[in-house]
């Protein structure tokens, strides 16, 4: 391999007629003064030239070679270039020095994008929902807390003085009151059955359930409602019922004791 001096503008001219990218000075000047092994070196490097792109390239090639040996056999004396046509011709240099690279990172670049393998996501699984479980009400449940009490006076604008004072008889008082409490707390009268003396059931949804108690209970139908109750007792046993009924429908003692007073203030 051996080394030459040449002018600037001539190596300008050399790099401009660079073909492909890494192409050397050496690989330049051979295909452009020895067409045959150009050609050649061109064809091993570059597999999809057309034939007609190639026949031009060689033809143009040609040309420039017959032009560079005509200067060489000429030898004009050496011209000294001047100092605008220097820094010319090394800016031009640098240019195209500066093109090659960025072309060939370019290319570099390309081919690491298109090694990289773009990621494959993985389904996640979604954890499995777990449904609570569904409580089965039971009659116990279902069944309304009869022995909560609650801050409801209405029954005391329902039993009035005025309102008891309409019946004349203290039987009729008793059965008005529990018709009072039974439309006020339909839902839950159920509840006065559990209402006992020692031997007898004194709240039932027949006359006949009253009866086997005795004939004398004297069962009397709690008006607007499927309830009976037993009647043949002395007024002081009818107040305690009554005292009873209220307590387990939730009434507080203020109104127990408001009801209970109107009933034992009224009637003959």
């Amino acid at each position: 391999m051996k080394s030459i001096e040449i002018d600037d503008d001539l190596y300008a001219f050399i790099a401009s007629q660079t073909k492909h990218i890494g192409e050397s000075a050496s690989q330049i000047l051979r295909r452009l003064l020895l067409p045959e092994d150009g050609a050649a070196s061109n064809n091993s490097e570059s597999e999809h030239s057309t034939e007609n792109g190639a026949s031009i390239i060689k033809e143009t090639k040609t040309n420039e070679i017959k032009k560079a040996e005509t200067h060489t056999e000429s030898k004009p004396e050496p011209v000294e270039p001047s100092e605008s046509v220097k820094n010319s011709s090394a800016e031009e240099a640098t240019a195209a020095s500066a093109t090659m690279q960025n072309v060939s990172a370019k290319a570099n670049a390309t081919t690491k994008t298109d090694n990289k393998k773009t990621p494959v996501k993985k389904p996640v699984a979604k954890a499995p929902v777990k449904k609570a479980p569904i409580k089965k009400a039971t009659a116990k449940s279902a069944a309304p807390d009869v022995t909560a009490s609650h801050d409801k006076r209405d029954i005391l604008d329902a039993v009035s003085k005025d309102a008891l004072s309409t019946f004349t008889k203290r039987v009729d008082q008793f059965l008005f009151i529990l018709s009072a409490a039974h439309k006020l707390n339909a839902e839950n009268f159920s509840s006065v059955e559990s209402i006992k003396g020692k031997n007898r059931t004194y709240f039932a949804t027949s006359k006949e359930a009253l009866l086997e108690n005795g004939s004398s209970t004297n069962p009397k139908a709690i008006p607007d409602s499927p309830f009976w109750v037993v009647t043949n007792n002395n007024t002081a046993k009818k107040t305690n019922m009554l005292e009873q009924v209220l307590r387990n429908l939730g009434y507080q003692a203020d109104v127990i004791e408001s009801v209970v007073a109107r009933f034992s203030s009224e009637g003959k």
